[in-house]
């Protein structure tokens, strides 16, 4: 269920991602997500915290970040081509739609590889999962390797 606010959408909380999953996956970070805005169709989020700041979840850079500081700030970046060009993910999107097709409910396109990791964005590296296990699993990756210097070795390992 998508509910209107200001001309954003914003998710009904529980759906397919909730705040609790943020919390747990990102809360390392600093953010304190009190209502999620924002999601594209390749996961990334834009989520509000409890001091009013908007931040970005980019699962694919396996990256958390403050974007606005203000609501007001958050509407002046809505409006930046730039900023849009770089959310709609537009090529990539394409992409996903031609090789797995539309989206099902709750899930997302996705690289397999964090382009972080070293994965490309490209055609081979695309595959579909489900968002709430792509918020977890780009959080858990994150945390792991953040105070790894730029350019470290790192070993991918996949557990069930």
């Amino acid at each position: 269920m998508v509910a209107a606010s200001r001309g954003r959408s914003t998710l009904t909380l529980g759906r397919m991602v909730d705040v609790a999953t943020i919390q747990r996956a990102w809360s390392w970070t600093g953010i304190d997500p009190i209502e999620l805005v924002r999601e594209n169709d390749f996961g990334n989020l834009t989520v509000k915290d409890s001091a009013g700041r908007y931040w970005r979840i980019c699962p694919e850079e396996l990256r958390c970040s403050v974007i606005a500081d203000s609501e007001a700030e958050f509407d002046r970046l809505l409006a930046s081509a730039e900023f849009r060009h770089d959310w709609e993910m537009v090529a990539l999107c394409e992409e996903g739609r031609t090789r797995f097709g539309p989206l099902l409910p709750g899930r997302k396109y996705c690289l397999k590889i964090p382009a972080a990791l070293g994965g490309g964005y490209d055609r081979n590296n695309l595959d579909t999962i489900s968002l709430a296990e792509l918020i977890g699993a780009s959080g858990d990756m994150a945390k792991q390797i953040a105070t790894l210097p730029d350019g470290t070795s790192v070993r991918l390992v996949v557990t069930k």
